[in-house]
């Protein structure tokens, strides 16, 4: 009783949990009508290349952004207006969520300090080489294939 008293005061006067992200979508399309026209037009152009490549794929929201998987997650395409706590961005990321298993020659893929998520990131649609991206989207459903063998042999 006393302790109970003292538990919901101290519970009115902490602060609420930090969010990581300022916004909450239900939907894909929710997310779409959110963003600037020009993430738009970007997030739309690789959209189309995903289903262009994997017509099998499933989309989902996954921290209000849409994430693609087939046999495990493929990619996601995040648009620099959604931010994940304070870090923002500019332009609209296209990551690949098994990026440290696809061969990256020619350095096309950015890694930061990440193990396994690579991305690249495109500020314009005519900054996309459509031909290079489709490159790597197929070296990541290769890999894709290869997890998914090996899962149903283990």
């Amino acid at each position: 009783s006393d302790n109970f008293s003292k538990i919901k005061a101290m519970a009115r006067n902490s602060d609420p949990p930090k969010r990581m992200q300022a916004v909450s979508f239900g939907s894909v399309k929710e997310m779409l009508a959110y963003l600037p026209e020009h993430e738009l037009r970007i997030t739309e152009f690789l959209r189309n290349i995903i289903y262009e490549c994997v017509p099998d794929v499933e989309e989902k929201l996954s921290f209000n952004v849409a994430y693609y998987m087939r046999n495990a997650g493929l990619f996601f395409i995040w648009p620099g207006c959604i931010g994940w706590g304070k870090k923002t961005y500019r332009g609209v990321r296209f990551g690949f969520q098994s990026g440290n298993l696809i061969p990256d020659e020619v350095g096309y893929l950015d890694r930061g300090n990440r193990k396994q998520i690579f991305w690249r990131d495109f500020h314009r649609v005519e900054d996309i080489d459509v031909d290079l991206l489709r490159a790597y989207i197929f070296e990541a459903l290769i890999v894709d294939d290869c997890k998914a063998k090996r899962k149903r042999k283990g």
